[in-house]
């Protein structure tokens, strides 16, 4: 039986994965991993997106879900293979709307 991998302390900050333009401003991207008991072979990962030197006021957004992977590194593979566009559009998906 082989055994199952060891799975990576969590990072309550996430993984710094980016830094992207887009309305203005500067955001730094992070991998955030979500644990998963029921899935232990499993790195279910979403991208949290915080405005990078922000005073006072802290603006944040995330995804739901978008990586499943089966080890670790792919996951933080996967996340920093994004080009800047489609990081800005999950971005903008992930922004409440202003209307």
């Amino acid at each position: 039986m082989t055994p199952a991998p060891q799975r990576r302390p969590h990072d309550p900050n996430g993984l710094h994965v980016a830094t992207i333009a887009h309305g203005g401003l500067l955001w730094d991207t992070y991998l955030e991993l979500d644990d998963d008991p029921r899935r232990p072979t499993s790195y279910r990962g979403r991208l949290r997106f915080d405005v990078a030197g922000a005073g006072g006021e802290v603006r944040s957004a995330q995804t739901t879900v978008i990586f499943i992977e089966s080890s670790y590194e792919e996951a933080v593979s996967k996340a920093r293979a994004m080009d800047e566009r489609s990081l800005a559009a999950l971005l903008r998906s992930a922004l409440p709307d202003t209307d």
